[in-house]
């Protein structure tokens, strides 16, 4: 596993197609029991180097009722997104991940991972990807027919700031999916994670 790390962090596939060169962001273990697939690395994550260090992060700490000591703990949760480096901006926010990191690397990070308990697909493309023509039409009604998927995965919204509206509209989201979502999250990591409601604390060291 360490030694497909270290060649992941070292891709430069798409290189020509990113504006601010690669910065392939990931965490991952052969012992991890909960995994986050998500899209892209956003500009202030492709400055850290570590994942979900942003705003959409600490929403997505909210949503699952663990803390940040938790979240960066390799050894219990994966995060893989989509597209390992940030894409760049688009008319409408940041373009979509490259589609070259699926292709090259989920296979062989995944066939480590043999310990994973559940999988959340956090925004379109890693629902479409993973659950195929089950998907729905869109995120709204995949995420709305999330008990369809269980006990594999739990599809979610991307926990961006600029859904504040879909949030709001969906008022369903709170109500129903996020007590599941922390139960089952509760029950991959096992023992004593910790619940608590996100805190200010220092980001981990990016990985080399």
């Amino acid at each position: 596993m360490d030694a497909l790390l270290t060649e992941i962090r070292a891709c430069h596939a798409c290189a020509v197609h990113l504006p601010l060169g690669p910065r392939p962001v990931v965490q991952a273990s052969a012992s991890a029991r909960l995994l986050l697939i998500g899209q892209a690395p956003s500009l202030t994550v492709h400055r850290t180097g570590v994942p979900w260090d942003d705003k959409s992060g600490e929403q997505l700490r909210r949503w699952l009722g663990i803390d940040r000591v938790t979240f960066y703990d390799a050894t219990r949760v994966a995060l893989m997104p989509m597209g390992y480096c940030y894409p760049g901006r688009g008319t409408s926010g940041d373009l979509p991940p490259r589609r070259e990191c699926a292709a090259l690397w989920h296979d062989k990070l995944l066939a480590h991972m043999k310990q994973v308990e559940l999988t959340l697909l956090i925004g379109q493309y890693a629902q479409r990807h993973f659950l195929g023509k089950t998907a729905r039409a869109g995120v709204t009604e995949t995420v709305q027919a999330f008990a369809d998927y269980a006990p594999r995965f739990i599809p979610l919204p991307h926990p961006s700031p600029r859904n504040t509206g879909w949030f709001k509209h969906h008022p369903w989201f709170e109500s129903d999916v996020l007590p599941v979502l922390r139960e089952r999250v509760r029950h991959a990591l096992g023992p004593a994670p910790s619940f608590v409601v996100e805190r200010s604390e220092e980001a981990p060291s990016p990985a080399p």
